[in-house]
């Protein structure tokens, strides 16, 4: 098929991202294989305090959910701003990429992408502090993922305030 050809058909809504969880267990062609069959979404940016049946409320109208699995975090047990949704079919899967990736829930814009399918233990954070790692370097205030930073929480509040 010639390049324009497979532009036409290119569906960049559905399309694999360039991020790959470097946990996976096995090698970079069998994680793409998975990321392209698989009906299992990463769900990020959400809010410590979004609940399951809110995820569970959007992502119900591109499909049939099978399941939600709410990141949390590995030392409190509590919500850290990430979970995994998992479809019945990959088409559900797709029709929530092209449609909720990028929309507001619980005020948030959200990001979704492919993942290659949950398995247990990845619920949790993989930060140092057992939340994300994206929020172990924050330097903003974020009230709705727990304020500022850990790292700018660990310093002094006049040091946070001189930035």
């Amino acid at each position: 098929m010639s390049a324009k050809l497979s532009a036409l058909h290119s569906d960049s809504y559905v399309d694999i991202s360039q991020y790959r969880d470097q946990h996976f267990k096995g090698n970079r062609y069998d994680q793409e294989k998975l990321l392209t069959q698989s009906n299992t979404l990463y769900v990020g940016n959400l809010s410590f305090y979004t609940t399951e049946e809110q995820v569970y409320e959007l992502f119900a109208k591109s499909g049939d959910v099978k399941r939600i699995i709410i990141g949390l975090d590995k030392v409190k047990k509590t919500a850290c701003g990430f979970c995994f949704v998992e479809y019945y079919t990959r088409v559900d899967a797709e029709n929530a990429m092209r449609f909720i990736n990028g929309t507001r829930l619980d005020d948030r814009i959200i990001r979704t992408d492919w993942d290659a399918g949950f398995k247990e233990g990845r619920q949790y954070g993989r930060g140092k502090s057992g939340g994300q790692v994206r929020d172990e370097y924050r330097q903003d205030y974020d009230p709705a993922r727990g304020g500022y930073g850990k790292i700018a929480q660990q310093r002094a509040p006049e040091a946070r305030n001189s930035f």
